[in-house]
């Protein structure tokens, strides 16, 4: 598994910071940690004092409302895709983005198709699981295959409408 990363300049593979923890598991010592919403709302004052970062997994039938009272306090929402066509997560992101104003890192994570990509980062994700350790180039190469927009969005692109219209 590669995480990948969509920067201003380009894209990159990082190091992964978090530990994804499930629900039996106990916490680690220290570090960043990713958990299920379930764990969150069942020990939230442990999670919230444990030393290191703290991140939820967010399954495609958890809505991200559950999460409002709680992302000042989350570095990361890793929004899962069951599959590819569940499509539930790229709503999720905006709203995060849009409603919520979260200004962390939403990872996307399961089945993460390259192809996707370019929506995915319009819909606000940041950072990417990709099973394939090879595909940073063709992440760098997909990162920037959109070129002209039509729908608003939370990033600020400027869609065709606004530039036909010049403004």
């Amino acid at each position: 598994m590669v995480l990948l990363e969509r920067r201003e300049d380009g894209a990159a593979a990082i190091e992964d910071r978090f530990t994804r923890v499930d629900d039996e598991t106990p916490l680690p010592a220290s570090g960043g940690v990713i958990v299920s919403l379930a764990r969150l709302q069942a020990e939230r004052d442990v999670l919230v004092a444990h030393d290191g970062e703290l991140g939820v997994w967010l399954a495609s039938s958890e809505s991200p409302k559950a999460l409002a009272d709680v992302l000042g306090q989350l570095a990361v929402v890793a929004c899962d895709f069951p599959a590819f066509s569940d499509g539930r997560a790229f709503s999720y992101a905006r709203l995060l983005r849009e409603r919520y104003g979260y200004k962390g890192e939403i990872r996307a994570i399961g089945d993460v198709l390259l192809e996707q990509i370019p929506f995915m980062v319009r819909s606000g994700f940041s950072t990417f699981e990709i099973d394939d350790p090879k595909a940073l180039d063709e992440f760098k190469a997909v990162c920037d295959e959109v070129r002209v927009v039509y729908q608003p969005t939370g990033d600020g692109q400027t869609t065709a409408l606004q530039k036909r219209l010049d403004r």
